[in-house]
């Protein structure tokens, strides 16, 4: 006899655990090569990003509905008193890193709290920081790149039946902006010329 179907928070949890059976054993089969490409508009701070195809276990996923475009610029006020013409507000990046930063721990938490049986029946993550644009503007060296921001935090509102504090601070730490942003990255920056980009043609 077939057994019955579990969901919970969305998820059919006994999928979720062959999947991690399966991921346990066959580690290259769920690698990800994730990427994005963000173009200038033309006007200084303005451009377009893009996100679509990414590749799981070595083989290139796309389709026309992950063609996500998102429009980045930066906040009226400010870029009003910089001296832009015309400024219209648009998401700032650095917004976009922190709202992603929280959404992401809530997925490092759902998920741990799905294959742990946990049901959450509130959660929301808020994230703020201090950011001092100093060295954006070339007005403090290069080298001072980590004092640009302080007092990042993160505040997670749970309800949940089942609360463990630490279980729930675990779940977080294992969401992977979280890691992106709290570890140490390299980033292999690469500068290609428009002669560089023509002789690649």
């Amino acid at each position: 006899m077939a057994s019955e179907q579990q969901v919970i928070q969305g998820v059919d949890t006994e999928k979720l655990a062959a999947f991690a059976e399966h991921a346990a054993e066959n580690p290259e089969a769920v690698q990800l090569g994730l990427s994005a490409r963000s173009t200038y508009e033309g006007t200084a701070a303005h451009s377009l990003a893009a996100v679509d195809s990414y590749v799981l276990g070595g083989e290139t996923i796309a389709r026309d509905t992950r063609e996500y475009t998102i429009p980045y610029g930066g906040w009226k006020e400010v870029l009003e008193a910089g001296g832009w013409v015309g400024p219209t507000d648009r998401l700032e990046p650095v917004e976009a890193a922190l709202s992603a930063l929280a959404s992401c721990i809530n997925v490092g938490i759902t998920i741990n709290a799905v294959a742990n049986g946990v049901d959450i029946d509130h959660l929301e993550t808020r994230v703020r920081t201090d950011f001092d644009p100093a060295v954006l503007f070339s007005l403090e060296d290069l080298g001072n790149a980590d004092t640009v921001f302080e007092n990042l935090t993160a505040e997670i509102e749970i309800e949940s039946p089942d609360l463990d504090k630490d279980e729930v601070d675990e779940w977080a730490r294992r969401a992977p902006v979280y890691t992106l942003v709290s570890l140490e990255q390299d980033v292999n920056l690469t500068v290609n010329t428009s002669a560089e980009v023509r002789a690649d043609d």
